[in-house]
């Protein structure tokens, strides 16, 4: 017999709105039950100031809060969208729920995990701002940027999630010859998401050396692949593609080194600045074959029937998986990878 956490209440976020959806369908189907998204009202002030209230109880609940951070295509901003998942996330503590879990595929400020000069270490500040006295008590997430972030956290439990549990079937399914295919990376830092996607799909795999102008962000001096890629299929795999700068760079070193076709493998594709029209570009002089993502980060229906090229693939039921197992306080290692 399961010992709950609490009645399951999912809500979301105004940003976070078409995954919750998703993976509210997902949890209904699993559960067999008809659960609603929670009724809440977040406000946005004309100062950029964020409230949200609360119009249903949830006194005693086992609450998952749901946003995507990174969505940027109703104008908000991260931080906007950070400070609306504390409001919530506070509203939530002051109304005496059981239990908080804030779900959030894409970690804020992921990359800002290390000091390198007089700054902050803002990682680490979200980690503890997610956790404080009206924090969360758990915390999902989807391939941390640096899984190090993990260590941040005092007293909230982080489970992070691997993208490569949905992607390496569906990628399976394209690769046509495993023996005339090579997985690499985007930089030596993501070697061993490589190693896992090569050995799971039977390829072969080459590495990418990146030597990165820290004077300006977003800048590269200069790229390099070890091992062979000539006349083969070549899937580059990343965690995330933001501006697309180094994306854009591996795939002019691989079509330099001879590679025959080339696909994007990302789990969330962030697109910003002049990402989609570098991608088209490399798509339409036949450098790109498609990229393939996940609906982590939110891609509207009008951009990808435009860009047929993009191909996504869901994991909202892997969320409502994690979800329902939490809830019920079964173990979830199998799905970790």
């Amino acid at each position: 017999m399961n010992h709950y956490r609490g009645q399951l209440c999912i809500m979301s976020c105004t940003s976070g709105l078409y995954f919750t959806k998703k993976i509210l369908k997902a949890v209904n189907k699993k559960i067999q039950k008809k659960l609603h998204l929670l009724d809440t009202e977040e406000i946005l002030f004309a100062n950029t100031e964020i409230k949200t209230i609360l119009n249903e109880s949830i006194r005693g609940k086992d609450v998952f809060i749901i946003q995507d951070i990174e969505n940027h295509f109703d104008g908000r901003s991260v931080d906007e969208n950070l400070r609306a998942l504390y409001t919530v996330i506070g509203a939530c503590r002051r109304c005496d729920a059981n239990y908080i879990t804030a779900v959030v595929p894409s970690f804020p400020y992921a990359r800002q995990d290390k000091q390198t000069g007089r700054e902050d270490i803002t990682a680490a500040r979200v980690a503890w701002e997610l956790e404080g006295d009206l924090g969360a008590d758990h915390i999902i997430t989807m391939d941390l940027h640096n899984p190090a972030i993990q260590g941040f956290f005092r007293s909230a439990q982080i489970e992070n999630l691997r993208g490569s549990q949905i992607l390496v079937p569906y990628i399976k399914k394209d690769i046509h010859n495993p023996e005339n295919t090579v997985i690499i990376p985007t930089d030596l830092g993501g070697a061993k998401r490589a190693n896992y996607y090569a050995h799971n799909l039977h390829t072969g795999v080459a590495f990418t050396y990146k030597n990165r102008n820290y004077s300006k962000a977003n800048t590269i001096r200069s790229m390099a692949i070890m091992g062979d890629v000539k006349g083969k299929a070549v899937y580059i795999i990343d965690d995330m593609i933001d501006t697309a700068t180094t994306f854009c760079k591996a795939m002019t070193i691989a079509k330099e080194s001879g590679a025959e076709e080339i696909t994007g493998v990302t789990t969330f594709a962030l697109l910003n600045n002049n990402a989609i029209k570098n991608l088209e570009k490399y798509h339409k002089e036949k450098i790109l074959n498609k990229l393939i993502t996940t609906d982590a980060s939110y891609l509207p229906k009008d951009f990808l029937q435009k860009h047929k090229w993009v191909e996504v693939v869901s994991v909202a039921e892997y969320f409502a998986e994690i979800i329902c197992r939490l809830n019920s306080r079964q173990s979830i290692g199998e799905l970790l990878g």
